[in-house]
């Protein structure tokens, strides 16, 4: 088997595993006592460079580096991701932190709430605003999810560095195409059931968003209710709730290799958050939405609460891949078979928020 190196952002630190063969290894917690909702693991360059947004209590949230997976960490002497004074806002959370493609090696991008896109051409030691979308004429209307106003999705298209997708909850999906000097929103078909107009040209409450690995146009979106695809690279959407036990959820990934391959873990609703029909399993469709299946064996068969968030649930880029998720009972689970099947790689964690993995050499 493949090494991976895995990062599981939780309520309390930053828990870092290693698979070596087969068998998985853990420390942390890193940043103890620090809620931790965005990781990211960049192997673009000689070296891997881990990234990790910390939110302190006492001395609010900060941007993170490590350049020895973790074992050491850098706290940039000046705050990584600040506001401007002209926008009179403070930064209250990290809720992404996405590297851009390989044609742009150094491009790393920032997703906080208040809801701002910030870029870095430093690998993530400093950051600055995506003005526009900052000033976008909708934004007076962008209202609050029930987690926060934050962009907690950044998608870089690999076929070209200046095409960028973001999803913000409550304002939806926004897409520029020339490097972020305009943005449009992209939520046509896209519903919003909390609003006297079901279906408006922004204000959806997506959860995440995630590109298939194969037709960069494709794209599957969980939102407040729908799960949906776009082939058009978010011009328009589909409804591809069908066949699922409920189309509520939070969390969305792809396939790192495979065509029209997702994963959901489907939520009861939006007022009784927990795993549908309070089973604990994640559903997966190889035909783009058509269908799904349930991906149940070796995870927990009696009733589960364990509600996975929207960056709980990723995969690596193994083949077979690496499918993993963490939920908020501080269980974490993986799979090393595309989902086939699952093992528990710890539990009694706290609230996990995020988690990522990637195939790591040596």
């Amino acid at each position: 088997m493949t090494d991976v190196l895995l990062t599981v952002g939780t309520r309390k630190g930053l828990f870092i595993g290693r698979r070596r063969g087969g068998t998985w290894e853990f420390d942390g917690p890193h940043f103890n006592a620090q809620a931790v909702y965005s990781v990211s693991i960049d192997t673009r360059g000689r070296v891997p460079r881990l990234l990790a947004g910390g939110d302190s209590a006492h001395w609010g949230p900060s941007v993170f580096h490590s350049d020895d997976l973790g074992s050491t960490w850098v706290e940039p002497r000046q705050p990584a991701v600040k506001f401007p004074p002209f926008t009179e806002a403070s930064l209250e959370r990290v809720w992404q932190l996405h590297p851009a493609g390989p044609e742009a090696p150094d491009v790393v991008y920032a997703g906080t709430e208040p809801a701002a896109l910030f870029r870095s051409e430093d690998r993530g030691e400093s950051f600055e605003l995506v003005r526009p979308l900052w000033e976008h004429p909708t934004r007076s209307k962008w209202v609050p999810g029930g987690g926060g106003e934050g962009l907690h999705t950044v998608l870089t298209d690999p076929r070209d560095a200046r095409a960028v997708t973001v999803a913000v909850s409550t304002a939806g999906v926004f897409r520029t195409k020339d490097g972020g000097a305009s943005w449009a929103p992209s939520n046509r078909g896209v519903s919003a059931v909390f609003l006297p107009d079901p279906d408006p040209e922004f204000g959806q409450c997506v959860h995440k968003v995630a590109r298939d690995a194969v037709d960069p146009d494709r794209l599957y979106l969980q939102n407040h209710w729908g799960v949906f695809r776009s082939d058009d690279s978010g011009d328009s959407w589909t409804d591809i709730g069908r066949g699922l036990p409920s189309d509520f959820g939070f969390a969305a990934a792809a396939h790192p290799h495979r065509a029209d391959t997702a994963y959901v873990f489907p939520i009861n609703a939006d007022a009784d958050r927990v795993p549908a029909e309070h089973r604990c399993r994640v559903f997966r469709t190889g035909d783009a939405g058509r269908t799904w299946e349930p991906l149940s064996t070796g995870l927990p068969e009696e009733t589960h609460y364990g509600t996975v968030l929207r960056d709980a649930l990723c995969t690596d880029d193994a083949d077979p891949a690496g499918v993993y998720f963490g939920n908020r009972n501080g269980e974490l689970y993986a799979s090393a078979d595309d989902g086939d099947s699952w093992q528990q790689l710890a539990s009694h964690l706290p609230d996990v928020l995020c988690v990522r993995a990637a195939v790591i050499d040596g």
